[in-house]
């Protein structure tokens, strides 16, 4: 299939080994209530080696009525395959989703009549996190995902309500936005969403999030590679920062902060005694904290597991997260 065809969608979707959830995500499209008809699905793949492209070209071939084109982009990076996308649609409207996400029945429609009646210059809505794996980490990792103390205001991970706000996931806007504002920024490798809709906001459009703009988004399946994205959040976060430092919310300064307390305790605990009763009230009130949150969540989800893996699941995130914003307090600014 070529682009030739103008069409008033474009749904843009940066991919790498997403063999597993990529037909799910191309079935969720295809059974939009927006017509098949006026949209086209740009996939920039970044060279996946676990079949993710054979599974694309046999889901076409199956579903011809809905335009997919898959274009290479190699260079591992969401932002210049977002980019790469984007040249390469026609589309009025650009509505971005990831290879393991899967919109409701509505997304389509709801996040272009969002754009049309100006709610929004950029629009999104709630994440429906699911497990990545179904054993017992993978559903604590899910549930920890949507939990404030988790992610804290971050409300598109748990909101019932609409309104104006910083970020979104994913996003759809009108083509002339990047005329206005530009491409993401490939110089960021994470965050390039937040960074992104800073300048939405700073030339003067709105960031509207929908809570009936819809999505399932598949977390993490295991801690380490829960550990490894939480790591590289906090690392670009800083890099992000340093070029809009107005956009730093509470919830981003906690857990670097929350990290340095402690190895400041940690390394004065041998030496002064107040040192160690201030550590251990810490990490107890800390751990209390999140053991409550486990036991709400494993009573209001009836899984047991989630009293012991909410707690670990949110732990990885804050430190993880504090750990890599600190790190990255000792590399050289980004371009």
């Amino acid at each position: 299939m070529t682009t030739s065809q103008k069409r008033q969608v474009s749904i843009i979707i940066p991919c790498y080994n997403e063999q597993r959830t990529i037909k799910p995500l191309l079935d969720g499209l295809l059974g939009q209530s927006f017509p098949a008809e006026n949209m086209e699905v740009v996939i920039a793949d970044g060279g996946s080696n676990d079949g993710t492209q054979a599974a694309i070209a046999e889901w076409q071939a199956a579903h011809p009525e809905l335009q997919v084109v898959l274009i290479e982009e190699h260079t591992h990076s969401i932002p210049a395959a977002l980019n790469s996308a984007i040249k390469a649609s026609r589309g009025e409207f650009i509505v971005r989703l990831d290879a393991h996400s899967k919109p409701q029945h509505e997304y389509v429609a709801r996040s272009v009549a969002a754009l049309k009646s100006g709610l929004g210059q950029n629009v999104g809505g709630v994440w429906d996190i699911q497990p990545g794996s179904e054993n017992w980490i993978g559903r604590s990792i899910a549930a920890a995902a949507g939990h404030p103390i988790g992610v804290g205001d971050a409300r598109y991970r748990f909101t019932d309500q609409a309104g104006s706000v910083d970020t979104v996931p994913f996003g759809a806007f009108r083509r002339d936005m990047i005329d206005r504002i530009g491409f993401y920024d490939e110089t960021l490798l994470a965050n390039e969403d937040y960074e992104f809709n800073a300048r939405v906001r700073e030339s003067g459009g709105k960031v509207w999030l929908d809570p009936q703009i819809r999505s399932a988004y598949f977390a993490r399946s295991n801690l380490s590679a829960l550990a490894r994205q939480y790591w590289r959040y906090g690392y670009w976060k800083l890099q992000m920062l340093r070029r809009y430092p107005q956009t730093l919310r509470w919830r981003q300064a906690l857990p670097p902060l929350f990290v340095v307390g402690l190895v400041v305790l940690l390394l004065a605990s041998p030496f002064l005694w107040l040192a160690r009763w201030v550590l251990a009230g810490i990490l107890g009130l800390y751990t209390l904290v999140l053991l409550l949150a486990g036991i709400q969540l494993a009573i209001r989800n009836k899984d047991t597991a989630q009293v012991a893996g909410v707690p670990l699941a949110i732990a990885t995130m804050h430190l993880c997260w504090g750990t890599g914003f600190l790190w990255s307090l000792l590399s050289p600014p980004k371009s």
